[in-house]
């Protein structure tokens, strides 16, 4: 439903609107918005915290740490949203009136000490906070002060991390969904019910009610759901899963994506309809948007959401003014290896990607790269008139091919081709990046190609998948455009 690294959905509906957020981690701005009007086609509309009063992502933070799991809710007139900024700040929460922006300042709730908080208001207007564990405390959502000792919950059938809590009234019932087994291959879905917000729950019998563990879906590690109830009564589950390729243990390189699958009542329980990569749609009346383009050339005021940056984003380091018309770029950190480089890139959202971007270096150092922490990424950077093909993999790194440039602008390009979907061996990469250059008649000159496995979650470790963008690491790299086309099958011209 939402390709690329958009895990922990969290849904809600207005009228026949639909609006989605999702975990960012490490990156700025954090929590991108979402708006659909048919479940089906979806666009960025923001993100919940934008300026750095709201978001504080320090340098020492890890990567995979950050903004976790977002609950997002309408209530009384206002949008609300509560997440984790882990290991800094803890749990906040933003109100807003429109959910593309802006967003309050963030309130504080000391006493909500887990990740993967959820808001529920009861008819008394009661507000409750459960988050994973699974503990409840009752709070004042204005000033984020706990009314009352948190409680201990329902905390599911025995699987590890119970976790992604999200509480619902439906009839005279209240439902407990949360996800358990931890956030890989064991993800599950299960659920409870009970007379009130705060139980006591009985589990559902059918649980988990949703879990791939031990198939061959390929759709792998479903989990961290949240129901919906859809304009024309139907109901949806949004939940996280990840696209495994190659051969085994299965990689996968785009992160944990969001995807729907159809939900049904059945005695009182809700059943999740079966998954795959083809699935028959909502019945609602489709509401496409219009492509997004595929190129940007840096002409707007302000960079579009779905830009994100390496923790802060400083106008002295990222700026739209400096050279009208061009992204320029000024180094915090002298390479990707450091936690503070400056970086401005978009999540790769297909298994087949080609990225270009027109780069002036001569003032500086730096590149274009495939980035999935710091000591994961590939890159082509300029120094001086020599592009050069890097790869960071764990403690190791590694300069490849090279190639003499003639000075001025250069169009870097970076070519991502899956692998077959069968595997012929049993460690077939998931997919091959290719490095390089681009001539003035478009030819494409590799200086590398590289296994895409080394930029997975299941070689790094963490919560992320890739980005893609531009870097510094000296002086001053400005950027006249940037260009992505994608698809899940071979794009031909690959």
């Amino acid at each position: 439903m939402i390709s690329g690294c958009h895990p922990d959905p969290s849904v809600c509906r207005v009228g026949e609107d639909y609006y989605l957020a999702c975990s960012s981690f490490e990156y700025f701005p954090g929590v991108p918005i979402f708006h659909s009007r048919d479940l089906a086609h979806w666009r960025q509309i923001g993100n919940a915290l934008d300026r750095p009063t709201q978001l504080r992502l320090p340098e020492t933070m890890p990567s995979s740490g950050g903004v976790y799991a977002p609950t997002l809710r309408h209530h009384d007139g206002r949008f609300w949203l509560i997440t984790s900024n882990v290991p800094h700040r803890g749990t906040l929460i933003v109100t807003a009136d429109d959910p593309a922006g802006p967003w309050s300042e963030p309130v504080h709730l000391p006493a909500v000490p887990g990740i993967d908080p959820d808001l529920a208001w009861d008819d008394e207007g009661n507000c409750w906070c459960t988050y994973a564990g699974i503990a409840q405390v009752r709070i004042d959502p204005v000033t984020g002060r706990a009314l009352e000792a948190p409680r201990r919950l329902w905390s599911g059938t025995g699987g590890q991390y119970p976790e992604a809590p999200h509480l619902y009234r439906n009839d005279d019932l209240w439902y407990l969904l949360i996800a358990e087994g931890g956030t890989e291959q064991g993800h599950a879905v299960s659920v409870a019910r009970g007379p009130a917000p705060t139980g006591p729950f009985e589990p559902c019998p059918s649980n988990p009610i949703l879990t791939h563990r031990g198939t061959d879906n390929p759709i792998q590690n479903t989990g961290h759901g949240d129901l919906v109830q859809a304009h024309d009564g139907s109901w949806w589950l949004v939940f996280l899963g990840a696209r495994l390729r190659g051969g085994t243990p299965g990689w996968h390189v785009l992160g944990r994506e969001t995807f729907l699958a159809p939900v049904s009542w059945v005695d009182g329980w809700p059943v999740v309809g079966e998954v795959g990569l083809e699935m028959k749609g909502p019945s609602l009346a489709p509401a496409p948007w219009p492509d997004p383009p595929v190129r940007d050339d840096f002409s707007t005021p302000t960079l579009a959401p779905q830009w994100i940056s390496l923790r802060s984003r400083t106008p002295d380091r990222v700026s739209l003014a400096e050279r009208p018309g061009w992204l320029t770029l000024r180094p915090g950190a002298r390479s990707l290896d450091d936690p503070g480089v400056t970086f401005v890139g978009r999540r790769q959202g297909h298994l087949n990607a080609r990225v270009r971007a027109r780069i002036d270096a001569a003032h500086g150092r730096g590149g274009l790269a495939v980035r999935l922490d710091e000591q994961h990424h590939y890159a082509v950077e300029i120094t001086g008139r020599t592009a050069t093909a890097r790869a960071r993999i764990g403690p190791l790194a590694q300069s490849l091919g090279e190639r003499a440039l003639r000075g001025g602008p250069v169009v870097l390009r970076i070519e991502i081709r899956a692998s077959a979907a069968s595997p012929d061996h049993p460690r077939q990469e998931p997919d091959v990046v290719s490095l390089g250059v681009e001539e003035d008649d478009g030819r494409f000159v590799p200086l590398a190609e590289l296994d895409g496995r080394y930029l997975s979650t299941e070689v790094a470790g963490g919560f992320t998948g890739r980005v893609i963008g531009m870097y510094v690491g000296a002086g001053t790299v400005e950027v006249d455009w940037y260009d992505y086309v994608g698809d899940d099958d071979a794009l031909p011209d690959f």
